[in-house]
């Protein structure tokens, strides 16, 4: 006959239950010999301590966050950003066993990256630098995870940490200092390719001169929006295809000459359009050919990722 034992599953000093398997019966070996489930505490004292951390934490991003959200709602280059945190909080739920499977433990050199991003947030506010008050709450949340979950189960969620940095526009220093010669590469080498397919055409700086219209290639066009898009994208595309760490820097990096590649065709059938009709280069149809683009962009960066990963698997 098969003997039962009825004891409490023990809850451990780092706040973590791990599940009793004592209770089963003697003879049943495939589950008693499973792996140990481990759940997360849910104390009242635990529950305060989150309520608090919480009400701070929204404190200090009382008008930062709505702000970047603002952003991304209103910037066209920013606009990829609303996508992030929903994605990254899937990859967190995807990898919540592997994340929970490991004990936590409390570790206060996670203070230190806590002290930092608050630095890092003041500094921010008094330099009225929007990036590093919007990138310290990514600091602040590895910090915090850290310092309550420990080092371990931080390193299980590194990626979800990197991919929610991206959500974070770049300093309009360096985005300006890009766009510029991106404008000016896009528009030459479209004038370039729209002259050898026989359109009569010049350039004076980032305006394109045809027969009948002038276009002229704006901020908006200068592809680091597709830039930005394509890099998260490869991330993303890495982690999701389990590619090598050799496959996803090779496609990462090779994502930024695409993006440009992509958007210089972009420029270039416009161009061809409005040489054909005007109209056509403008409205409707110019945000259409550039979401047309943009997809077509996205598939070759996944064609891409599937030689990559491949290749440098076999490497």
């Amino acid at each position: 006959m098969a003997r039962w034992h009825n004891t409490e599953a023990p809850i451990r000093k780092d706040g973590v239950k791990r599940a009793n398997l004592s209770h089963l019966p003697i003879g049943n070996t495939a589950l008693a010999n499973a792996e140990p489930v481990y759940a997360v505490s849910t104390t009242p004292l635990t529950r305060i301590k989150v309520a608090i951390i919480a009400a701070l934490t929204v404190a200090l991003y009382w008008t930062i966050l709505p702000d970047l959200a603002s952003d991304w709602w209103n910037v066209e280059a920013s606009s990829y950003g609303m996508l992030v945190p929903p994605m990254a909080l899937y990859i967190v739920y995807l990898r919540r066993k592997i994340t929970f499977s490991i004990p936590a433990r409390p570790d206060l050199r996670g203070l230190w990256l806590v002290s930092l991003s608050c630095f890092v947030l003041l500094l921010g506010q008094m330099a009225a630098e929007f990036f590093l008050a919007r990138i310290s709450f990514v600091l602040l949340l590895a910090g915090l995870t850290w310092t309550f979950w420990g080092l371990p189960r931080v390193k299980t969620l590194t990626f979800p940490f990197i991919l929610l940095a991206t959500m974070v526009p770049l300093p309009a220093l360096i985005y300006n200092s890009v766009a510029a010669p991106l404008q000016l590469f896009a528009s030459a080498a479209a004038t370039d390719l729209a002259q050898f397919l026989g359109v009569s055409i010049y350039r004076d700086g980032n305006i394109i001169h045809l027969a009948t219209t002038s276009l002229g290639v704006a901020e908006a066009c200068s592809g680091l929006n597709s830039l930005s898009s394509l890099l998260v994208a490869s991330l993303l595309l890495g982690f999701l295809e389990e590619a090598s760490l050799l496959g996803r820097i090779l496609l990462f990096v090779l994502s930024v000459p695409l993006a440009i590649a992509v958007n210089v065709v972009r420029v270039t059938g416009t161009a061809l359009l409005a040489d054909y009709r005007p109209e056509f280069a403008m409205g409707f149809y110019h945000m259409f050919s550039g979401w047309l683009v943009f997809i077509v962009g996205f598939g070759m960066l996944w064609l891409l990722g599937k030689v990559l990963f491949r290749w440098t698997a076999k490497s």
